[in-house]
């Protein structure tokens, strides 16, 4: 069986004064399964009093999962969470119909995976939550470390809640030879792989091997039942996988909000500029919070 394979090229930005790789969305792929955004920021390195800071925001429909794999962020929200993420640990804030946070680096090197995962219609509307987890569950094989940040794998189950068919995993080769790792996928999933430090090569079953190096995303189409991962030398990839999403759940993103009409972000917006609707204050902040931009004119997704 031949598994469609696209290759999609990251946008260039930067987020409260600090680089990153926009991989999710981008105009060929909105969505792999219910993940709807990922961010790749760094590895950077900021003058002292330059690094990420991120006023006080608000979210809607999504879930926020911020994966550090190098330095420190100091997360405070509007449920009066203020919580330290550190190296291999994970936040994970659920929005609902509303939230707000900030972010700040509490050291000049920075390194993390920010992604947003979609609510189902089920839950989007629910109430707000915060999770931190500081152990996940982990394997080595094949000269990989692994971190199952979400779902299911291999026996092994990650306690990070979320309300759909996902999986999550980094991958870390610190060896200065080969590492070649197989992972039995569900043939049920999408998957992208992204390469966060040096250069992977991804082979689903039965097809070639596609090289991988940072700043792209590499997609399987569901029907995949295996890939082997290899790399020479220090590398890193995270890999996502999802079921893909039925029209009714595709989500509809701007600026911080996830709905699925224009008229829903706007009215999110409307309410957020005016301190109205569930998205509350966040305490401790010295600073002013963000101001939502004007909506455009906005298409739901099909």
């Amino acid at each position: 069986m031949t598994i469609k394979i696209e290759r999609l090229s990251a946008h260039r930005g930067e987020v409260g004064g600090l680089p990153i790789a926009r991989a999710l969305p981008v105009p060929q792929r909105r969505t792999i399964g219910a993940w709807c955004f990922l961010d790749h920021a760094g590895p950077a390195r900021s003058a002292p009093g330059q690094g990420m800071r991120v006023a006080p925001h608000p979210h809607t429909g999504l879930q926020t999962f911020s994966w550090m794999m190098e330095g420190e962020v100091l997360h405070r929200d509007s449920l009066g969470t203020t919580q330290l993420l550190q190296p291999g640990q994970v936040n994970l804030m659920t929005a609902g119909s509303g939230i707000c946070h900030s972010e700040e680096a509490q050291t000049p090197e920075m390194h993390l995976a920010q992604l947003w995962i979609a609510l189902p219609n089920s839950r989007r509307h629910g109430p707000a939550a915060f999770e931190h987890h500081p152990l996940l569950p982990r394997f080595e094989r094949g000269g990989f470390a692994a971190t199952l940040l979400v779902g299911e794998l291999d026996g092994l189950r990650s306690p990070c809640t979320v309300y759909s068919p996902l999986l999550g995993l980094d991958l870390l080769s610190q060896s200065e030879g080969s590492a070649e790792i197989s992972l039995d996928l569900n043939p049920a999933y999408e998957y992208g792989l992204m390469v966060t430090e040096g250069e992977c090569l991804l082979a689903p079953e039965g097809g070639p091997a596609e090289p991988l190096q940072p700043g792209g995303l590499l997609y399987l189409a569901p029907g995949a039942a295996r890939a082997t991962l290899s790399a020479r030398g220090r590398a890193r990839a995270l890999l996502l996988g999802g079921a893909p999403l039925a029209d009714e759940e595709k989500p509809l993103l701007w600026w911080n909000f996830v709905g699925r009409s224009s008229e829903e972000i706007h009215q999110y917006a409307a309410d957020w500029n005016a301190g109205a609707g569930d998205f509350g204050t966040v305490q401790g902040f010295d600073g002013e919070r963000l101001l939502a931009p004007p909506v455009p004119q906005l298409r739901a997704p099909r």
